[in-house]
């Protein structure tokens, strides 16, 4: 019996996205991005995200419906980001999802942001091996993975960022670079023509006395900003390629060292690179070097599934209904910093105690 067809709705950020899963296949999904709002301000401001996700909203899940050659009445389960994510975004997603579940009679399920990025590698590459190793590398999120079965199972964290994730270095040092937002494909179109051996730029947390999977971008960051203000009062043109090839490189060596040494250690025989910066060009490349010399799987979603989208969210949620998941209860609501612990996030809002005054 074929299962239902899942919508999944994602609003964490400054992407409005929506997408159409039934049995792992991707029927259709749409994505519309707020991010030119941003650039000017360098940064993504939540106010205008939650605006631009309430005038996105209907637009791209009718987009997604037509793509997939569905109509309204096709759904047959909802899925949504509940968490982590900005608290007014996440609140247009849920409330839109909600409306939707309960107009078409349909069940709702809440999910964790971070478990859709593990998740949208399977609309590429099919079921994720039980195990595998999971790299997440996006703007907020840098962690490292053991992942047996996604929609039932608990999430081993055997590593996470301390301070600044990988992503969030590559935009505030392209900020310093005077590159413009978002930093990452910003960074990565300068290195095409730079030596990533020029600048010998600091690999954070490598010590044999550091934690071995945890990661930490801050002084990397620090070290390319001051790379670049020694350049400035001498009045010397800034070597941009060299600085952001070694930048580029100093970030996937991290990276990829590590995750591979976690396969090793742990007997995974595949990685699974996901998030914003696994569309980095030296990022996938290092990956693939190393895990062909390690004789691991390597698997990366296309680039257009490594950013926020819909599709995965409803790959989620295709996962859960398989699965057999109990649906959200009808008063879920959002956690912005939620932890990664299962794909399924069923937060409910607790009201605030009272004050009595005597």
């Amino acid at each position: 019996m074929e299962s239902p067809v899942v919508l999944g709705i994602e609003s964490s950020c400054d992407e409005t996205g929506a997408g159409l899963v039934r049995d792992g296949r991707l029927l259709g999904h749409a994505v519309a991005s707020s991010m030119d709002e941003h650039a000017r301000f360098g940064g993504v401001v939540p106010e205008i995200a939650a605006r631009a996700h309430l005038h996105s909203f209907t637009p791209v899940v009718r987009e997604a419906l037509d793509r997939a050659g569905l109509r309204a009445a096709d759904i047959g389960a909802v899925a949504v980001t509940t968490g982590p994510g900005l608290s007014g975004a996440l609140q247009v997603g849920v409330a839109g999802a909600k409306t939707l579940a309960f107009s078409l009679g349909v069940p709702l399920y809440g999910v964790h942001h971070l478990a859709g990025h593990v998740a949208a590698d399977t609309l590429e590459h099919g079921p994720l091996p039980d195990p595998c190793m999971v790299l997440i590398v996006s703007g907020g999120h840098t962690s490292l993975l053991l992942v047996r079965d996604l929609a039932r199972d608990p999430i081993t964290h055997l590593g996470d960022t301390v301070d600044d994730a990988a992503g969030e270095c590559f935009d505030k040092v392209a900020r310093v670079f005077g590159l413009p937002y978002p930093g990452g494909p910003a960074v990565d179109r300068a290195a095409r023509d730079g030596d990533p051996r020029a600048v010998a730029f600091p690999r954070p947390l490598s010590g044999p006395r550091d934690s071995p999977y945890d990661f930490s971008f801050s002084g990397l960051k620090t070290a390319a900003a001051r790379w670049a203000e020694r350049h400035r009062p001498a009045g010397e043109e800034l070597p941009l390629a060299d600085g952001a090839a070694s930048l580029q490189e100093a970030v996937a060596d991290v990276l990829t060292r590590k995750a591979v040494a976690a396969c090793r250690e742990h007997g995974v025989g595949t990685l699974v690179v996901v998030g914003g910066v696994a569309a980095n060009s030296r990022v996938r490349a290092l990956a693939e070097e190393r895990c062909r010399a390690a004789g691991i799987t390597l698997r990366v979603p296309p680039p257009r599934l490594c950013t926020d989208n819909g599709a995965m969210i409803a790959a989620v949620g295709d996962l859960l209904v398989r699965a057999g998941a109990r649906p959200a209860p009808l008063d879920v609501s959002v956690d912005p910093s939620a932890p990664l612990e299962y794909a399924a996030l069923h937060p409910v809002a607790r009201p605030a105690p009272v004050a009595i005054r005597r």
